[in-house]
């Protein structure tokens, strides 16, 4: 097993190549304004550092969101080119459970990101494996009650200090541990526990259509 991982669902470009076993070389650089330029490189860099070919991944995992529009599309059509270049599965997986895989947290949590517009993404966990709401996008008061007392994972917790007090690292996604939670799973025959490679977005683009523009066609 070689998995390539890739996530750009949040401001963190990150790369990880794993063997099914460990962590073989990874790469993480936070930028939220350059997805497109730093994430070939950076699978270049990961490749290079292990002294592998892109042909020798067997595996392609990606992290579906959510997360704002562009970013999140560079890591998915990334991925997607890849697997159907070297026909190897995609298997998607929400980049919160990364977030929260990482943490090694043993007991009820929630992760947070940066959703923009003074909004986070956010899920609930029983333990760093065991997600138990669905991904959701609220404003942090909004889910203050639903998440007191509770540690809380992510930038968006530390955004909001005064609504998650708790916060705990890590701060940004690490495809590493992306990688890791889906080697567990592939090991464990657990294929259900993967998404379809598709943009988890939950709400509109930023970019919208200007309302009321005239059209000039020709006569």
């Amino acid at each position: 097993m070689l998995l390539l991982a890739m996530d750009t669902a949040t401001p963190a470009v990150t790369v990880a190549l794993h063997d099914g076993d460990s962590v073989v070389a990874e790469s993480s650089q936070v930028d939220a304004r350059r997805h497109g330029e730093l994430l070939l490189p950076a699978v270049d860099r990961v490749l290079e550092k292990a002294g592998l070919k892109l042909d020798a991944v067997t595996g392609i995992v990606v992290g579906v969101g959510p997360g704002p529009y562009t970013g999140l599309r560079v890591g998915l059509v990334t991925a997607a080119t890849f697997a159907s270049a070297l026909g190897v599965p995609v298997h998607g997986l929400c980049t919160l459970d990364g977030l929260a895989y990482a943490s090694g947290i043993d007991e009820p949590f929630a992760v947070a990101t940066d959703a923009r517009r003074k909004e986070v993404y956010w899920a609930r966990y029983e333990n760093s494996r065991t997600r138990v709401t669905e991904a959701s996008v609220d404003r942090p008061a909004d889910i203050a009650e639903q998440l007191a007392g509770m540690p809380v994972v992510g930038a968006g917790a530390r955004l909001y200090p005064d609504v998650f007090p708790d916060a705990r690292d890590p701060e940004h996604q690490s495809a590493a541990a992306l990688a890791g939670l889906a080697a567990e799973r592939l090991a464990a025959g657990d294929r259900d526990a993967f998404l379809e490679p598709l943009p988890m977005y939950l709400r509109r683009p930023d970019a919208q259509v200007p309302k009321n523009y005239k059209v000039v066609t020709p006569k």
